[in-house]
């Protein structure tokens, strides 16, 4: 977010004399490759769209070539770092008095476009046309309001994880926000303009406008102006948010002197709004006026939109508009509005980026041609301003709303992300085991702990490009942007969404390759990876003289005991700095002995004697020791027992997570030691797949398409998850429909001392869906 700085001006009216200096690299930013542009203007606020590529470096590993005599290098791969093209969705959002500056930086900035035309929605676009044609040099291509919001509607809520949410005032947790919906229709939108547009939503591209209202925003700002003689929106707002409605609202019990309980109304209920003033004799402050004819406007538009839900049965009513804007006084007004007239059985939902629903619709119309649905897309929380509050309590963050830029960026995937099939209910799945908008303790420790932590991270990414010698400026703006985001999110936690370790993680990895560093544990990774793969014979073989019961025991071991070589935790990260000998036997001391802080292995063993699974998808978590020593030989005895075995790595880097591109590599080298890979590898019994992800954590419905498609091909009837990211921070709770194993070290003392138990206490947890349980009840 860039402040804007009044100078002198000569500009014409449309500035109102107003000018901004624009720090091009918060804003703007990648202007000089948009390729396509959009632009929403309403009365008062304009929203900017545009479609630019952005370079960025890559870590990309290739293996040496070992057979050719020339070759002298050890390593098993080479890292290089290139740059690479993704495309990125810029949205800006900024007040109608601004447009004229705005526009001419564009125009300065505006090199390498070959667009000729710009989509235009709003009811300012035709009132802007002239003099957006005069400044770009773009025609003016007018698209419908209402398409464009319902299109941009339906993107965010496919491709922002927590971008609906409830808002519940007087509790710990204001915003509640839902999980994204495998199948988001039919909804209701309520868009809260000058008037009220009521549109029921049944598909992609079928909606119909079945209602409305012309007591609107419009309706509260001119009335408030006329009762308040305050002129700005905001500042009307601002006012409501201090006032006392009941001064000038007459109750129920004012009429009755308390409930009137054959109907069902409380002594606190609005009889009439403005009632008292009709005949109180004296003045009302502008505060409960303000109040007054919030309550009065949106109590009203709350009614109207519980009657259309439920004339429509339709459950999910989602409020947008000019209106809203965020504010959380407007929030509450409607929400206990709907919950009073449905009794809690159609809910008030609201948008994190409503704001620029009608930008992103105008840009979709305009991109058809590139098919931008085919993709998914990300939130760049580095590059996005977070969702702030205007309630006068929450300083020192609160968001000063004029004179101020407001960002979402938006980044396409390489790959269409999809519900893992597996899951049981995909509707109800939530990926984080705790949200930390709830939980003040565990939020205020893991901000603290992310923070204390940014310096060990700075020194690995400075050391991850020991020739670049601007990598020591790159990071020191790394630390700054994330300490600004970690600060943001201590004063405003729901700014992204639900706060989690995972979005926590996240915003990290997002920061990080902001300043270009794309994976600052390559080098660790490399050298770890080379030194695990000369001790795998030698484990193998140990495995192999063991008797069956002892190898199944000794192989879990094995797995746990991999997971504790993570640099992701500091009590880890200080044990590899300092003792870089610590091998695979010390950290299988470090584990806690049985019985484990959760503890199913005697029914993993019983399973263990029936008949093997037909498939098992494991999704593996760190390089060298964890993948190689633990995981490696625990998937080899998978294969043995006639189990075919899909491996799931991340699709890109996340601190020392093995990522795709480097297990392709590592397996081809066991493959030569070991048989049993090797046959595996050729028979298309051992296959690896991308996740998607790249990050520590693992949200399983946002996967890999083609993870998916596999998924149903092989039948798959045991998912193992493994470490304390994807095991502990996420799905520990998570529901599938086969078998599962979630096994993870804990690796911090916080958390082990929180569920009960000490550094390195062991998870493992062994499931089977209560369908198996009934249908084996069932069976003679």
């Amino acid at each position: 977010m860039a402040e804007f700085v009044r100078v002198d001006s000569s500009t014409s009216s449309h500035t109102m004399d107003k000018s901004i200096i624009l720090p091009p690299d918060e804003i703007f930013r990648n202007l000089e490759n948009a390729k396509r542009f959009a632009i929403d203007i309403g009365g008062s606020l304009t929203k900017l769209a545009y479609y630019s590529t952005v370079q960025h470096k890559v870590a990309k590993v290739r293996s040496f070539d070992h057979t050719s005599k020339e070759a002298t290098n050890d390593n098993l791969y080479e890292i290089s770092v290139q740059e690479e093209v993704t495309a990125r969705l810029h949205f800006i959002k900024f007040e109608n008095a601004y447009i004229e500056t705005c526009l001419d930086f564009i125009k300065d900035h505006l090199v390498n476009t070959d667009t000729k035309v710009i989509k235009a929605t709003g009811g300012g676009a035709h009132k802007f046309k002239e003099l957006i044609e005069r400044k770009l040099g773009l025609k003016v291509d007018k698209e419908d309001e209402m398409t464009c919001l319902i299109k941009g509607c339906n993107f965010v809520l496919r491709n922002i994880p927590h971008e609906a949410f409830v808002f519940a005032k007087h509790t710990e947790s204001e915003y509640r926000f839902q999980t994204t919906q495998p199948d988001i229709f039919p909804y209701l939108l309520v868009n809260i303009g000058s008037g009220v547009s009521i549109v029921k939503v049944e598909s992609e591209d079928k909606f119909e406008r079945i209602g409305g209202s012309s007591i609107g925003g419009g309706t509260f700002w001119g009335l408030g102006a006329l009762l308040t003689k305050t002129k700005g929106f905001d500042e009307l707002l601002q006012l409501a948010s201090k006032g006392q409605h009941t001064s000038v609202d007459m109750l129920v019990k004012d009429i009755y002197g308390g409930s009137y309980g054959s109907l069902g109304l409380t002594g606190d209920l609005i009889a009439s709004s403005f009632g008292k003033s009709a005949t109180a004799d004296k003045e009302f402050s502008k505060e409960d006026m303000a109040k007054s004819l919030l309550h009065m406007i949106s109590n009203d538009i709350g009614q109207l939109a519980c009657l259309y839900a439920k004339m429509h049965n339709l459950s999910r009513v989602y409020f947008g508009g000019f209106f809203i804007r965020g504010h959380p006084v407007t929030m509450h007004t409607i929400t206990y509005s709907i919950n009073f007239f449905t009794k809690g059985e159609v809910q008030a939902l609201f948008l994190r980026h409503e704001g620029y629903l009608g930008a992103i619709g105008a840009f979709l119309k305009g991109a058809e041609e590139d098919n931008p649905n085919q993709y998914s897309w990300g939130e760049n929380y580095a590059g996005s301003s977070g969702l702030m509050s205007v309630s006068p309590d929450m300083n020192p963050m609160q968001r000063a709303r004029s004179g101020t830029f407001d960002m979402l960026e938006m980044d396409r995937l390489e790959r269409k992300l999809v519900n893992l099939p597996l899951l049981q209910d995909a509707s109800s799945y939530i990926p984080d085991t705790v949200d930390l908008i709830e939980d003040a303790p565990a939020r205020e420790y893991w901000l603290f702990c992310f923070e204390e932590a940014l310096d060990g991270v700075v020194k690995r990414a400075v050391a991850s490009q020991p020739d670049m010698p601007e990598a020591a400026e790159r990071a020191e703006k790394f630390r700054q942007k994330y300490r600004h985001k970690l600060q943001t999110l201590r004063h405003q936690p729901f700014a992204y969404g639900s706060l989690t370790v995972r979005s926590l993680l996240d915003t990290r990895e997002h920061c990080l390759n902001e300043f270009n560093f794309p994976d600052p544990y390559c080098k660790i990774k490399q050298q770890e990876n080379d030194m695990a793969l000369k001790y795998y014979q030698k484990a193998v073989k140990a495995l192999d003289g063991l008797s069956w019961e002892q190898r199944q025991f000794a192989l879990v071991r094995g797995v746990l005991a991999g997971n504790v070589f993570d640099w992701g935790a500091k009590a880890v990260s200080d044990v590899l700095e300092s003792d870089p000998e610590f091998g695979f036997e010390q950290a299988k001391r470090q584990l806690e002995e049985r019985p484990w802080l959760v503890d199913s292995y005697d029914q993993w063993f019983e399973r263990l004697k029936g008949p093997p699974h037909k498939c098992a998808l494991f999704f593996v978590d760190n390089s060298g020791v964890d993948i190689i020593l633990g995981v490696m030989p625990f998937v080899r005895e998978l294969l043995s027992r006639g189990t075919e075995v899909v491996l799931a790595s991340n699709s890109g880097p996340a601190l020392n997570d093995v990522t795709n591109g480097e297990l392709q590599i590592l397996t081809e080298s066991i493959a030569a030691m070991d048989p049993v890979i090797q046959s595996s590898l050729e028979e298309d019994r051992l296959i690896l797949v991308q996740s998607g992800s790249s990050s520590p954590c693992l949200d399983l419905s946002r996967l890999d398409k083609v993870l998916a498609m596999v998924v149903r091909e092989r039948n798959i009837d045991l998912v193992i998850i493994e470490g304390m990211g994807r095991a502990i921070h996420t799905n520990y709770y998570a529901m599938l429909s086969c078998e599962s194993l979630k096994m993870a070290v804990i690796k911090n003392s916080w958390l082990a001392d929180r569920l009960g138990g000490k550094l390195f206490s062991v998870v493992f947890k062994y499931e089977v869906p209560i369908t198996d349980h009934i249908s084996a009840a069932l069976t003679p």
